[in-house]
């Protein structure tokens, strides 16, 4: 199931996409969990990006702040 929404972490807005299973992947998941994929873009740009493995880090503390906000309700 993909969801996609936006998030507010202090003065940055985050689109997100999130793919995410009713049970969680050993071999997929972010930290063996529910999430198979997920991306974060601030202004247009790719600030994280997770597509079965890790493609693109956290770029800054703001971006880890709504990462972690997105894996505590997804996966």
């Amino acid at each position: 199931m993909w969801t996609e929404g936006s998030i507010r972490v202090r003065n940055s807005t985050f689109h997100y996409w999130v793919k995410h299973y009713e049970e969680p992947s050993e071999d997929f998941g972010i930290d063996g969990g529910r999430i198979s994929k997920l991306m974060l873009k601030r202004n247009g740009k790719t600030v994280y990006n997770y597509d079965r493995g890790l493609d693109v880090k956290p770029t800054d503390e703001d971006t880890e702040i709504a990462l972690a906000i997105l894996i505590k309700e997804y996966n």
